[in-house]
């Protein structure tokens, strides 16, 4: 069951073999430089939030920032507006992966696709069965479900240097199909009440960019010439605004020229670096910081927090790994030549480490409950460390091991 890509309703034409191996190690390579980074921000956010001068970290994310006709304050502009710029880059490799990569056949897609669906529904299982007695907790129920890219193929890439390269690709294609999963789930679970003609002011522009592709318009520029609109209209309707960069990232043309151009290609690499060192750095700074004077020992003991971290500690590998198996006992799936089971427990570790669109959730479901979502942010923060951890030991071990 190969999905289309010559003949794609997106204009795309078919990549060579070498520049897809070429794409996935330069991608692999700044992931794991760029976790370095992010973990960095992260620490800077909780030392800043907790020392003398926390006031300032407060008050710089509460300025006011005017923006054409309204006025947001600096944490909602880079909630809102860079993270869709982080959501355009998911959107494209996403789109990149499904029609050309490692996601762009069913016999490629199914076994990281099952991984990922057990992986988003037992950890947010652990956390509604933690939770179930107070509606408010319960809205951070998505919380543990997706994986952050940047982290774990980070650790992974540290880590495993002798381990299959099938892995890597395994583990980067479970992270994409679960960035998916959370854009589902942000768009049905965590948007406000809709509001058509905004609704379909975005359907037009993304009608209009449609078309662009399809008359082979590549030129980056008209495409981005209409971003604040979509943006706006987005942002307008209801949905959340960072779901205007999927929508974007989806009619940005695949298809190579003679020169062997790809304007999505191009997009994705210069958007890369800005992304993954500024745009995600960034975020982490403004939505890592938690006040540890404020957390009583009942929040430390709390259930939004146990159930947050044990669900990526626990959940992530026991759901990857039983609907995997379960895949592929049923002939629905198979495993790899160069995989095997140890190997897949090891990436379920991995794919505990969900930091970005983590707290992003954190931060959707628990808007005006500061102490939950203080409580959210170091249950992942506590999960992530012990699947990192967890999977670093498992890793190296089975390096050392012939199996």
């Amino acid at each position: 069951m190969k999905l289309p890509t010559s003949t794609s309703h997106f204009g795309d034409g078919p990549l060579s073999n070498s520049m897809l191996k070429n794409i996935l190690e330069k991608f692999l390579a700044l992931e794991a430089k760029s976790a370095l980074v992010l973990l960095a921000a992260a620490a800077a956010a909780m030392v800043w939030a907790n020392s003398p001068w926390a006031e300032t970290y407060d008050n710089l994310l509460h300025m006011a920032v005017p923006l054409g006709f309204k006025t947001f304050s600096l944490h909602h502009l880079i909630n809102d507006i860079l993270m869709a710029i982080f959501f355009l880059l998911v959107g494209l490799e996403i789109k990149r992966e499904l029609l050309e990569g490692e996601l762009n056949s069913w016999k490629k897609a199914s076994l990281p696709l099952f991984g990922a669906v057990g992986g988003m529904v037992v950890p947010a299982a652990i956390f509604v069965a933690f939770n179930m007695h107070d509606a408010a907790m319960l809205r951070g129920w998505a919380v543990p479900a997706a994986t952050d890219i940047a982290f774990a193929v980070g650790v992974l890439m540290l880590v495993a240097r002798g381990m299959p390269m099938a892995l890597k690709v395994f583990l980067l294609a479970l992270a994409i199909m679960d960035d998916l999963g959370a854009v589902i789930i942000i768009a049905f679970f965590y948007s406000d009440a809709i509001s058509l003609p905004m609704l379909g002011l975005a359907a037009g522009v993304v009608l209009l960019l449609f078309l662009l592709n399809e008359m082979n318009i590549r030129r980056l520029r008209y495409y981005m010439l209409a971003a604040p609109l979509l943006w706006w209209a987005v942002y307008e309707s209801g949905l959340h605004a960072t779901l205007a960069g999927i929508m974007l990232a989806l009619v940005i043309p695949l298809r190579l020229d003679d020169q062997h151009d790809s304007p999505l290609l191009r997009l994705e690499h210069n958007l890369h670096p800005w992304v993954n060192y500024i745009i995600m750095p960034v975020f982490a700074l403004a939505n890592a910081g938690v006040v540890m004077g404020e957390i009583s020992h009942n929040h430390l003991l709390g259930t939004v927090l146990w159930g947050a971290a044990l669900g990526l500690a626990v959940g992530k590998p026991v759901g990857i790994v039983a609907f995997s198996w379960l895949a592929c006992r049923l002939g629905w799936s198979e495993l790899p030549k160069a995989l095997r089971w140890p190997h897949m427990v090891g990436a379920g570790m991995m794919a505990g480490i969900g930091f970005t669109m983590a707290l992003f959730i954190a931060g959707l479901a628990y808007a005006g409950h500061p102490l939950l979502l203080d409580e959210a942010k170091l249950g992942i923060m506590l999960g992530s460390a012990i699947s990192a951890m967890l999977g670093a030991w498992w890793l190296k071990k089975l390096s050392t091991k012939v199996i």
